[in-house]
């Protein structure tokens, strides 16, 4: 939260670094991306002849370094398509340029934090500005206090200054559950919980439907305005989606830490590569975040300290969670679940996830059983 003397120094110092963090990245193309060390001897010299601190040219040399390696390693992925596709000739055939409010690193040296008066002092172009202040919420502070680490970095967005600070924060120490909360994941509803807890996707799955009907329509515009509008519509749609799945993991990982329950999630791995289905249904699964929900509960978990295992989810929308019976006929209809052997009617999801929650308890206790073999 700048004042307005402190905002423009911190605009300036952004663009600055950044149109500086261009010129790097051309004498970087124009070697043939040498090593860091071998890209200073290039261009540290005139970074300091700039006006820039030391710290703050070794960090946009580290940063255009660090860019082509990222570039390097998604051409070899091949996230950027085959060797003479468009997309990768265009990556390769010109220099990586950076936005004027693109991020800047900032290590202890250009930057120190006064927590009690929740103040920053700051590296610029201008000089070091003392007592910029800064806003968060009680847990984040007390977060930064803790566990802050290594390097922030400093962006721009739309007018607004941010510190993005890096915290480690250490993995509780889990306890023995005394149960176990299945989780079954879904597409009509994300996520249906052993104990109760349903996330209905119906409202998720209408705004990805509406998003896919604006992205067919400026996909036929074929235009520099409409490409930039998909970009912005794409980058907006997943935001949204993350936020769903934080509120989701939170909430099941809220559910077991009070009872003092483990989760027990499904193998999802490989899920599009085993599925098949008719080409409208394509649509919902490869663009339903199947990994994103799962990691944001088992990061979330090992925070909290609660125990998460990974069981194998075949055949757990057919088998009766009382009796054990499987049978492709157990499942009547998407939502209905009634078992053939003891006659028992159910929700399907609900009684999946209690499938799931067995498969866990049973695997966590095969875990702590001893495979020596006995003493003779």
């Amino acid at each position: 939260m700048p004042e307005a003397a402190q905002a423009a120094a911190l605009s300036a110092t952004l663009r600055t670094v950044n149109d500086l963090a261009c010129w790097v990245s051309e004498v970087a193309f124009a070697h043939g991306v040498p090593r860091e060390y071998e890209l200073r001897k290039h261009t540290y010299p005139h970074l300091k002849a700039c006006g820039l601190g030391a710290q703050a040219a070794q960090h946009v040399i580290k940063k255009v370094r660090d860019a082509y390696t990222t570039l390097h390693a998604n051409i070899r992925a091949g996230n950027l398509g085959k060797p003479k596709s468009k997309r990768r000739i265009k990556a390769e055939s010109k220099p990586i340029t950076f936005r004027p409010e693109a991020a800047q690193p900032y290590d202890d040296r250009c930057l120190s934090w006064q927590y009690d008066q929740q103040t920053v002092s700051i590296w610029t172009t201008a000089g070091r500005i003392k007592n910029v202040r800064f806003s968060c919420s009680a847990d984040a502070l007390k977060v930064l206090q803790q566990y802050r680490k290594g390097e922030s970095d400093l962006i721009e967005r739309d007018g607004s200054f941010y510190l993005i600070a890096t915290c480690e924060v250490p993995e509780a120490e889990p306890y023995e559950p005394d149960g176990f909360i299945g989780v079954d994941l879904g597409i009509v509803n994300i996520s249906t919980t052993s104990t109760g807890y349903q996330a209905a996707g119906r409202g998720l799955n209408r705004y990805r439907r509406r998003q896919l009907a604006l992205r067919a329509k400026l996909q036929k515009k074929r235009t520099k305005s409409a490409k930039r509008r998909l970009k912005e519509r794409s980058r907006r749609e997943a935001r949204h989606v993350k936020n769903t799945n934080h509120i989701i993991a939170k909430t099941i990982v809220t559910e077991a830490e009070r009872t003092s329950a483990g989760i027990s999630l499904e193998e999802l791995k490989g899920i599009r590569q085993r599925v098949r289905l008719r080409k409208p249904q394509r649509v919902a699964l490869h663009s339903w975040a199947f990994a994103q929900l799962g990691d944001f509960i088992v990061y979330k978990a090992r925070r909290a300290g609660v125990p998460v295992v990974f069981v194998d989810p075949a055949y757990s929308s057919k088998e009766c969670a009382d009796c054990g019976h499987v049978d492709r006929l157990n499942r009547i209809s998407q939502a209905k679940f009634a078992c053939r052997s003891c006659g028992v009617v159910a929700h399907a999801d609900r009684n999946a996830s209690r499938v799931l929650a067995r498969r866990g308890k049973d695997a966590w206790t095969a875990g702590r059983e001893s495979r020596a073999p006995a003493t003779p």
